[in-house]
């Protein structure tokens, strides 16, 4: 096909590149906005973006998470491979929420939508976003295969031509605990997708060209330069980096082997513990996702993320180990060792960059996912289950300190104490900073949070726990500080076990600490004015200022 589009200049390029992200960004506001799930419209568990016709992403917008965005990068081959592109016709729309060829679990629904402009297949949008349920077990780690994690929609058409498939949203609506929100949420994924359509085509007909080829090749090779000639200025070798971790039933081993070369940046996590009978398995798609994320956050965090600006970073793990984990095994929880790898490859890039990243962090969402029944629901569905996200604290950095209760790498924000109590029957009695969680150094680790929550119903809920760095928390660095371990218990004095299904019984409360981040550098080294804010903003104690830090009980 003889492309008609006019020569555009590096100037015009350049700014529809710009315009792109622009449009990309307002189909995640649409997608925020219109969602039903909590963890959408309040968290921006997301992930939005504009593909060309060879299936390459050419701009995300920023708002998402790395696991849905990196991941959401390969879906749309995917989607191509099954509907090729010369079958798509306008108003078509495809669905999917296979945890190998989307985003890592069952929860997250991926659309994929042709974009036509003046009746011309010109690039293909993409969504994706995080379901509160899906059916099955429910979004916690106790299944032993995918099968009873849920319901499993392999590729289909959801919309032919503007008609929605009525069979598959009868099945959606009729396989889950929640059949309104989730309706609504696939319904929001699709409009996000229409939007961005729409804005596409106003862009292009505002710049007078009728094809995306040129604009791609720049973004791709420009992108793919930028971050060759980052790569070019670091030193060369392998370096390798091991990490120890919860697990299900025991401890499993993380291991990492960093290679810097001329043409990128190769992980490998050859070593690494073999994949376990429970849902905390990774599919190799989200271990590349947040692989790649750490990666790009030390070399190349100025670089637009794109198909170009991913290529030189490569990710590989043994099939059949626990970051490679093939079909058909539980993945539901996959977050929770997922998240960790930003912190494998920091652990091996502070062997050749010393200065440019941090001590590890609570890194996995500590999320807590809780369901159960109301007693007097009314018009309400008698059934709730809520996914409150919350974090510990992140590693203390170079020149600065941790973030306290922050959602790195998800990047997803704390469900709102409001918006958990209208969802569900339960009120949070205590939410607060953790004093003394984030681990000593010359830059302190971030702060934990400490969560006390019952059910105002006096009647039983569940929890499905998976949480992590409990048995191993948050290491600090070059003599900083473990952060403070996470902790999962009752009121009373129970505790409870970091992962699987347990229930909260009435007129219990459920008391959650989140992990506090590890400190970086030498306490004796922290600055006296820091200390002496920690100390007042009730952050660090006088007893832990006088053990870690070295201050007299007396001094301010």
């Amino acid at each position: 096909m003889t492309d008609t589009s006019p020569k555009v200049g590096l100037i015009d390029l350049q700014i529809m590149w710009n315009r792109l992200i622009a449009v990309v960004g307002e189909q995640a506001q649409v997608l925020i906005r219109t969602a039903f799930s909590p963890i959408v419209r309040e968290c921006g568990d997301i992930s939005a973006g504009i593909f060309d016709l060879k299936g390459r992403m050419l701009a995300q917008a920023v708002t998402g998470t790395p696991g849905h965005v990196n991941s959401m990068a390969e879906a749309v081959k995917h989607f191509i491979r099954h509907f090729p592109i010369e079958t798509m016709k306008e108003g078509d729309a495809y669905i999917t929420n296979d945890p190998w060829m989307g985003t890592g679990h069952l929860n997250d629904f991926v659309i994929t939508t042709p974009a036509f402009h003046k009746g011309k297949l010109v690039g293909l949008f993409s969504c994706t976003s995080h379901l509160m349920d899906i059916g099955g077990l429910g979004n916690g780690p106790e299944a032993s295969d995918v099968y009873m994690e849920g319901l499993y929609i392999p590729m289909l058409k959801l919309i032919d031509q503007g008609r929605v498939n009525e069979t598959l949203m009868a099945m959606i609506r009729a396989n889950t605990r929640l059949p309104v929100d989730t309706e609504g949420d696939t319904y929001s994924l699709a409009a996000c997708n229409d939007v961005g359509v729409k804005a596409l085509s106003a862009m292009m007909q505002e710049f007078g060209i009728d094809s995306l080829d040129p604009l791609a090749e720049h973004i791709i090779e420009k992108s793919r330069a930028a971050v060759l000639a980052e790569v070019a200025k670091l030193p060369k070798g392998s370096w390798h980096h091991a990490m120890t971790v919860d697990g299900y039933d025991h401890p499993l081993t993380l291991e990492a082997t960093l290679t810097i070369s001329d043409s990128g940046i190769h992980v490998d996590y050859s070593g690494t513990s073999e994949m376990v009978r429970r849902g905390i398995n990774v599919p190799i798609s989200y271990t590349t996702a947040y692989t790649v994320f750490g990666l790009g956050c030390v070399v190349a965090s100025d670089i637009p993320n794109n198909a170009g600006s991913l290529a030189p970073l490569t990710v590989s793990a043994p099939l059949g180990s626990v970051l490679n984990a093939p079909k058909p095994a539980p993945v539901s929880s996959r977050h929770v060792l997922g998240q960790m790898l930003p912190d494998m490859v920091f652990g091996c890039l502070r062997q050749a960059l010393p200065d440019r990243v941090p001590a590890e962090g609570t890194s996995c969402l500590w999320n807590i996912t809780v369901r159960g029944e109301r007693r007097n629901p009314g018009k309400a569905n008698p059934v709730f289950a809520l996914t409150i996200t919350t974090n510990g604290g992140t590693g203390g950095r170079p020149g600065q300190d941790g973030l306290s209760a922050t959602a790195f790498p998800s990047g997803v924000m704390g469900t709102p104490v409001e918006i958990s109590e209208i969802q569900s029957p339960l009120m949070f009695w205590r939410k607060e900073l953790r004093p003394d969680s984030g681990g000593a150094g010359q830059s302190r680790g971030g702060l934990g949070q400490i969560m006390e929550i019952a059910n105002n119903d006096d009647a039983p809920f569940e929890l499905l726990a998976a949480f992590d760095r409990i048995q191993f928390p948050p290491r600090g660095r070059d003599g900083g500080s473990d952060g403070a371990p996470g902790y999962v218990g009752l009121a009373s004095g129970a505790v409870l076990r970091g992962k699987g299904l347990q229930t909260i019984p009435p007129g219990e409360r459920l008391v959650v600490l989140t992990p506090g981040g590890g400190g970086l550098g030498d306490p004796q080294a922290r600055s006296d004015a820091k200390l002496a804010a920690d100390r007042r903003n009730g952050l660090v104690s006088d007893e832990a200022a006088t053990r870690l830090y070295g201050v007299a009980q007396a001094a301010e």
